[in-house]
């Protein structure tokens, strides 16, 4: 038997591949990280981005830094281009094979630097405004890049930052609102209110990047049943527009609603902008209800006339019989 177990066990670590140690695991690859900030000629200075004001034709000289994290030395494309904002407010710049009009075309950079593993390099560049600068922002942003490929698709990997540049002059901040609706939603609970969605879109008709703040006033005609919300605007680059959305809850349906918007820029200076819409709302859970009530009551009303009635004819029929009883007697 115990010949036998050997046997056994000797062919199964023969049928077993030994495979040699190095194939069991490859080394992972190094992965380039980086980052990208505002610098002074000493290094970076722990601002997160550039905000410049320039006269028209100034010229100027900053610094960037860029920092790789990786264990070996990596070569960086250094760009600047037009800068804006996304639809959930941040801030982007120009792919590369976009043409840059405005704040972009004002930086000059060197094409690339070679930084080392684990290094600072500190790289200055110049924004030159043009003479005719329309006064106000034109943001920019500058990006350290690597291309590398994947299958045959080119992919371009990039960090950077915003230079936000301000040309002197006649400076103004507004924001108008348009495209203002106001629609109801019913709550079939009638012992609860609906809400209003209030949608609008707001446009930064100003020279300077602007927020706002947005008051929202739901009314009836009584000005009883009022509420009041908030759809504040994130920041606009001028030129730039935003839609806006919020709820306002607890609105009871009384006929004609007005629903009226009032932003007012976050810059100062800047005037508040207004709009008003007026929406229908019909208590259609509150109808029903009292038509059900209605009915209930017609209803109860017709039950107990009939049970009235009813009791009449016996105490008729009493009557009679005990008339006709009494004649027979």
């Amino acid at each position: 038997m115990i010949r036998k177990l050997l046997a056994v066990c000797a062919a199964a670590l023969m049928t077993v591949p030994l495979w040699p140690a190095a194939a069991m695991a490859e080394p992972e690859k190094d992965t380039l990280t980086w980052s990208v900030q505002p610098a002074t000629a000493a290094g970076p200075d722990g601002r997160r981005w550039m905000e410049l004001s320039l006269a028209p034709g100034a010229t100027v000289t900053e610094h960037l830094a860029v920092r790789n994290f990786s264990d070996g030395a990596a070569t960086f494309s250094l760009k600047a281009a037009d800068g804006y904002l996304t639809d959930k407010g941040r801030f982007n710049m120009l792919q590369s094979d976009q043409t840059s009009k405005d704040g972009g075309t004002w930086i000059a950079v060197q094409d690339e630097v070679e930084v080392g593993a684990n290094e600072t390099k500190v790289v200055p560049f110049t924004i030159t405004v043009p003479e005719n600068a329309s006064p106000g922002d034109h943001p920019a942003g500058i990006a350290a890049a690597v291309h590398s490929a994947s299958g045959t698709v080119a992919v371009e990997s990039r960090v950077g930052f915003r230079v936000m540049m301000r040309a002197t002059g006649d400076i103004r901040a507004a924001v108008a609102v348009s495209g203002l609706s106001a629609t109801y939603e019913q709550s079939w609970n009638p012992f609860s209110a609906g809400t209003v969605t209030v949608k609008y879109t707001a446009k930064n008709e100003g020279n300077v990047a602007a927020a706002g703040a947005g008051a929202v006033a739901v009314s009836d005609l009584t000005g009883l049943a009022g509420r009041d919300g908030r759809a504040d605007v994130a920041e606009i680059f001028p030129g730039d527009s935003r839609t806006v959305e919020t709820r306002i809850s607890g609105v009871w349906a009384l006929g004609p609603m007005s629903t009226d918007v009032t932003v007012t820029p976050s810059v100062e200076g800047g005037a508040p902008a207004s709009a008003a819409v007026t929406v229908w709302t019909v208590p259609w859970p509150q109808l029903a209800l009292i038509a059900l009530l209605v009915v209930l009551l017609f209803v109860y009303r017709a039950i107990t006339r009939r049970r009235r009635r009813h009791l009449e004819n016996l105490l008729a029929r009493a009557r009679d019989e005990g008339r006709a009883q009494a004649g027979l007697a």
